[in-house]
């Protein structure tokens, strides 16, 4: 039996102007608007550095260099803080910048989730890896990607985060059809990005969360437009199957879509009652 190799690499694309968020994205980039007081960027590379990987690309578009920034020393602001003698807000900002062997890769124009993926061929290296599109922020102990990796470990692949969708959403997510193999584990044996509700395999839509074997890119370099005219990266898992396992999970835990303003106040408040710190705060708030 052949072995599995171990993932140790995760892309994370960060594209998008944040338009949903104007003013603030005029000079901050959306992956730094913060859940309380941690940016969602964050999550996503803590989800990663969680599950065992020690190397991520950062995808984004010109302009984003702050948040490069975010993940390396600041030895002005660590002179500042163990002048005043902060040493556990010092030992947590150096921690910060030591999670993780991060880069970042620029992405010159946007051509879709695919593309944005694609600039990271040379990082990847011929290995498989985990991607993670950070708005869609998942929290739960195993994380996300534990939770794919779980799955991978057994069968190899790729595998595809899940959940089930209400009928309204399914003309806008990938919906995969397959057949259960576990408990919340289905094999894919079709995918299609967007269909209409009658059109849909299943009710099983991606979300945001994969592991992707290394030959999606023998599609991705093609550069084939899909749904929206954009790049899709489901058009290019869709051609894997037959030719490598490909499995979907369904995901467990908090899940919301911190893209849009409701999103991200869904996920303070309930990050908010989780910290005992806050919880008396939110609940007053909100009347309880």
């Amino acid at each position: 039996m052949q072995k599995i190799p171990p993932i140790t690499k995760a892309v994370i694309p960060v594209g998008g102007l944040g338009i949903r968020f104007l003013p603030v994205t005029r000079t901050v980039p959306k992956p730094l608007l913060p859940i309380l007081n941690v940016p969602v960027i964050e999550y996503a590379v803590r989800e990663a550095t969680a599950a065992g990987i020690t190397d991520i690309a950062i995808v984004m578009s010109h302009g984003m260099e702050p948040v490069a920034d975010y993940f390396q020393r600041q030895p002005k602001l660590e002179a500042q803080l163990k002048q005043r003698g902060e040493d556990e807000l010092l030992a947590a900002q150096i921690e910060l910048a030591s999670l993780a062997n991060v880069i970042t890769i620029f992405q010159d124009e946007p051509k879709g989730p695919g593309h944005a993926i694609l600039q990271a061929q040379e990082f990847c290296d011929g290995e498989s890896f985990v991607t993670i599109f950070p708005d869609d922020v998942i929290i739960n102990r195993p994380s996300a990607t534990e939770q794919l990796i779980k799955v991978y470990k057994k069968h190899g692949g790729s595998v595809i985060g899940v959940n089930e969708a209400k009928n309204e959403v399914i003309p806008t997510k990938g919906i995969i059809g397959g057949k259960p193999v576990s408990n919340g584990v289905h094999t894919v044996e079709t995918l299609v990005e967007k269909p209409a509700i009658e059109d849909a395999p299943s009710n099983l839509a991606i979300v945001a969360r994969y592991i992707l074997d290394n030959r999606v890119f023998d599609h991705l370099t093609m550069e084939v437009p899909g749904a929206n005219n954009e790049i899709q990266i489901t058009d290019a898992i869709a051609t894997l199957i037959g030719i490598s396992p490909i499995h979907a999970v369904t995901l467990i835990g908090f899940h919301a879509d911190t893209g849009n303003p409701g999103g991200m106040l869904e996920a303070a408040i309930y990050l908010a009652k989780q910290d005992p710190a806050l919880s008396d705060v939110v609940n007053k708030a909100l009347g309880k």
